[in-house]
């Protein structure tokens, strides 16, 4: 099945809409809901306009590439679109132009038996550039316009208010069956197969798979929990309802790995202080940071781990045992060019010589970026991501008299969970972006940080 006309209408009409939403309101709530009502209402791909000297233009490129452009005409007096920290700038440097040493080094066809991918050329280079840059808007926009307490504080709101609102059509497909995309759009996104779960349906609505709804529930749940924990009197409450009803939607999507994060994030959330909560979500971040390299240095104990698992669940053991021979593969591929990749058009995978089929699978995140942009593109991408946590924990080691948003610790914690999920998924998405350019915008220009030490009881979380 293909998109419908009203898929295409919907897509093309998002600049008008997005134009619209900048005019109305402040600049940090405008990029909010730019960024949560384009990612989770848009139709997805194959949905896509194709102009010639741009990349296709889907619900992952024109909502950034809008939003851009919008923020630039009104504001372009205020707007610094390359970070200050000179750490973030080079990783960010590197993430967006190492694409053009991939393709350099890449201009050769390769061949599995009869079946041939064609050599990268300027083209190649200037597109994954592009792809590059429009992927980390998110993060720039966030960096310039949620720099404050009070946006920070939008920001959960918004996971929540938006969890909320995408909480009916999930319900709708738990009862019904996933079917919202066909019915709007049109056409299915995904294989129907794998929203069928323990006798029942999970959501998928107009998302990628019902991993990625899952994922989103699960944020909407910890921002719920944020907020109870840090509002009082009458928000407080309606944050504890919110948290306790959104929780029970996570349990309907039917994924185990959405929920056992949820299960960790809550009670750090809810009872941890502060810095406790920091110093764990920077020991995540180092944990998905070390995982590739370890799993290169063969260093991980994969066969206990498949045993353990079995003594469990024979069937969880041979999906496990399947993902990690796929990414041994995959991984192995990717040592043939370690250090800047294959590049694109499949060339980081494994084909059928005789059919052309692509034989392995990509779960991971970090296998997708080592295969395409070998390891120089993965730290990149990992530092951007880690990096605002980063320099939280630097800045605020060992000093009592700074103070932080009560908001900080919940977010590091959420951030560092979806990187971590970047090891078995690939939910990469523009809210992740959004929230490392909100906690970097902050940790480079907060002010006030020496408080009164009465203060600082009310802020400790």
């Amino acid at each position: 099945m293909v998109p419908n006309t009203f898929a295409y209408l919907v897509l093309g009409a998002w600049p008008f809409i997005a134009f619209a939403l900048f005019r109305a309101l402040p600049p940090g709530r405008a990029l909010l809901a730019n960024v949560f009502i384009a990612y989770l209402f848009l139709p997805p791909p194959p949905t896509k306009f194709d102009l010639p000297l741009t990349p296709p233009l889907t619900k992952d490129t024109l909502p950034q590439i809008v939003a851009l452009f919008t923020a630039m005409y009104l504001y372009k007096d205020k707007l610094v679109l390359w970070p200050r920290n000179k750490l973030v700038a080079t990783a960010l440097a590197v993430f967006v132009f190492s694409p053009i040493a991939t393709t350099l080094l890449n201009t050769h066809p390769i061949f599995f038996g009869r079946i041939g991918i064609p050599g990268l050329g300027i083209k190649d280079a200037v597109a994954l550039v592009m792809l590059q840059f429009i992927m980390v808007i998110p993060m720039l926009l966030a960096y310039n316009f949620l720099q404050q307490e009070r946006d920070q504080r939008d920001l959960l709101i918004a996971f929540c208010l938006f969890g909320l609102i995408y909480s009916l059509p999930m319900l709708i497909e738990v009862r019904l069956s996933p079917q919202l995309n066909t019915w709007i759009y049109g056409f299915f996104q995904h294989s129907f197969e794998q929203m069928v779960r323990y006798g029942g349906f999970r959501p998928i609505v107009f998302l990628y798979h019902g991993l990625w709804v899952a994922f989103f529930a699960m944020l909407a749940v910890s921002s719920a929990a944020v907020l109870a924990r840090s509002e009082v009197g009458l928000n407080r409450g309606i944050a504890l309802v919110s948290t306790l009803y959104l929780l029970a939607v996570l349990v309907l999507c039917k994924s185990a790995g959405s929920l056992l994060y949820a299960m960790l994030l809550l009670p750090m959330i809810m009872l941890l202080p502060r810095a406790l909560k920091l110093r764990i979500a920077l020991a995540i971040v180092v944990f998905a940071l070390a995982y590739p390299i370890l799993k290169g240095a063969g260093i991980l104990p994969e066969e206990q781990l498949l045993q353990a698992i079995a003594r469990l669940s024979e069937d969880r053991a041979g999906s496990l045992r399947f993902r990690l021979d796929n990414e041994n593969t995959l991984l192995a591929r990717a040592m043939e060019r370690p250090i800047f990749g294959w590049g694109s058009w499949g060339r980081n995978q494994i084909l059928d010589p005789y059919t052309g089929a692509i034989t392995t699978v990509t779960d991971g995140r970090w296998v997708i970026s080592i295969g395409q942009f070998g390891w120089v593109g993965f730290l990149s991408e990992m530092l951007l991501l880690s990096l605002p946590i980063v320099l939280f924990w630097t800045k605020t080691r060992g000093n009592e008299q700074m103070i932080w948003s009560p908001y900080v610790g919940g977010i590091c914690l959420m951030l560092a969970i979806n990187v971590l999920d970047l090891l078995p998924n690939a939910t990469m998405t523009p809210l992740t972006w959004l929230m490392s350019g909100a906690l970097l915008g902050y940790v480079e220009n907060a002010k006030g940080l020496a408080r009164e030490p009465k203060m600082r009881l009310r802020s400790v979380m």
